[in-house]
């Protein structure tokens, strides 16, 4: 998964990019709201997380005019604790959640977990595929007779992005927009070596390839 963090504080920011990446996400970052609004119109994200004191455009005009050109990216907007008029302006606007600041970074990995799932038509609770079951905090795939597979940062975001995306064609250009951040290397024949690597911890018919089209994930039954 891809998100992108609108948040002019330096120190919180990069604070938060670290988390976020802990996490399993690939991150971009915006400092103000003229770059904010660039990236989230220009970009494939699945979320993004945007604090709305922000120089250059407000947080709120950011995200009216993502909303006003037909954006739907998931919007979770970083408010003051104790701001509720934010939080109102900030759902008329088009926000989907918000959280106050201050807050625990495990909060706002759980709201954007739950976010995310549900953009994608996926129910709250663990992400589970047939007999495959995504163990998201200790970012490891969870066969169908338990045992746990190791995966590494790359082969968690991949393996994510398809449970999500079930019985789909996703290109490799789709795939490597969400799971490589903006700066990352988007190369195809290591995306192939990635999904080879699944199939191997995962079963060989897990991941089907449709030439000239790309891969399948077809869950285990």
């Amino acid at each position: 998964m891809r998100l992108l963090l609108v948040e002019d504080d330096d120190r919180l920011s990069a604070q938060l990019k670290g988390d976020l990446e802990r996490a399993g996400y690939a991150v971009d970052v915006a400092a103000d709201g003229e770059q904010g609004e660039f990236l989230g119109d220009t970009e494939p994200y699945d979320a993004i997380v945007l604090d709305l004191g922000l120089p250059r455009r407000p947080g709120l005009q950011v995200l009216a005019n993502w909303r006003g050109r037909g954006n739907r990216t998931p919007v979770i907007v970083l408010t003051a604790r104790d701001a509720w008029h934010e939080r109102v302006d900030g759902f008329k606007a088009g926000a989907d959640d918000y959280l106050g600041k201050p807050f625990h970074v495990e909060e706002l990995l759980a709201r954007l977990n739950a976010l995310i799932k549900r953009s994608k038509g996926q129910a709250g609770g663990g992400l589970q595929a047939g007999r495959l079951a995504l163990d998201e905090e200790r970012q490891c795939a969870i066969l169908g007779d338990g045992a746990p597979a190791a995966l590494t940062g790359t082969e968690f975001r991949l393996l994510r992005y398809f449970m999500l995306h079930p019985n789909r064609i996703l290109s490799k250009a789709t795939l490597a927009e969400h799971v490589y951040d903006y700066d990352g290397e988007k190369d195809s024949n290591v995306l192939e070596v990635y999904v080879n690597r699944l199939r191997q911890k995962l079963g060989p018919q897990i991941i089907a390839t449709r030439r000239g089209q790309g891969y399948v994930f077809v869950p285990p039954e």
